[in-house]
């Protein structure tokens, strides 16, 4: 039938027919238009790629639950505390997907367990309704000088930002004029806040975890960085890592 059809044709219409349809075999495409998904190749979807996107999945997830928690926590007891830190990891979300794209990252399991526990622990935390060892009003100006911190941090560091210890350029104004990771200072800050707001086992064991691990992390991307010849200038100029001072 459709050698029938096809002799009815005049000849230039037969040459297209027969080119469009070698053009639907060569893009996976039936007889009835419909794209046959098996056997499709993408180029573009390597395991590195699918880790890059299961990783931003995951964060995002994990700040949904840790939003839900302390929301929940202020409507029923009105404490700020928080909502402050929820803003302050809420930047690690949009960061991490707007991400600018490392030239080397360490790719060693230590560098994943240390990213691992930095990121995934902090949403673990907890509010609790039992008594804090600070007025609320107290913790929370706390929690906001971190949380300026790390804002100007990250306005700072624009789209270098990233997960991994890696190195996505060197940034060398503003808050990193006085210590190489101001962003983890303030961190550190916000959670000390939350813990003195909320006072549990749990929430001391999470944040241990966590804030060694970042440390670590923040070691680890120096390290990193330490082959790049504008870094090392720059380390030889700020000495503090994290606290002036002191560390």
């Amino acid at each position: 039938m459709d050698a029938l059809r096809t002799a009815a044709l005049p000849p230039s219409l037969v040459s297209a027919s027969v080119a469009a349809a070698a053009d639907r075999r060569s893009l996976g495409v039936g007889s009835l238009g419909w794209p046959r998904l098996v056997g499709l190749h993408l180029d573009g979807l390597t395991l590195e790629l699918f880790n890059d996107l299961l990783a931003r999945a995951v964060i995002a997830g994990l700040f949904t639950l840790l939003s839900i928690n302390l929301f929940n926590d202020f409507m029923r007891t009105g404490r700020v505390t928080g909502l402050l830190l929820v803003a302050s990891e809420s930047l690690v979300v949009v960061l991490t997907i707007a991400r600018r794209r490392a030239r080397i990252v360490d790719r060693s399991a230590a560098a994943a367990v240390v990213t691992m526990l930095s990121v995934a622990a902090p949403p673990l935390l907890r509010a609790t309704q039992g008594a804090s060892l600070m007025p609320d009003v107290m913790t929370a100006m706390v929690c906001a000088a971190g949380l300026v911190l790390v804002v100007v941090g990250k306005m700072t560091i624009g789209r270098s930002f990233g997960l991994a210890p890696a190195n996505r350029g060197v940034v060398v104004r503003g808050p990193y004029t006085l210590v190489r990771h101001p962003i983890y200072a303030g961190y550190l800050v916000t959670h000390v806040a939350f813990l003195v707001a909320n006072p549990t086992p749990w929430n001391v064991t999470i944040l241990v975890l966590a804030d060694t691990a970042l440390v670590l992390r923040a070691l680890m991307e120096e390290r990193i960085l330490r082959g790049d010849e504008e870094y090392q200038r720059y380390c030889a100029r700020v000495r503090w890592h994290l606290v002036p001072g002191v560390f």
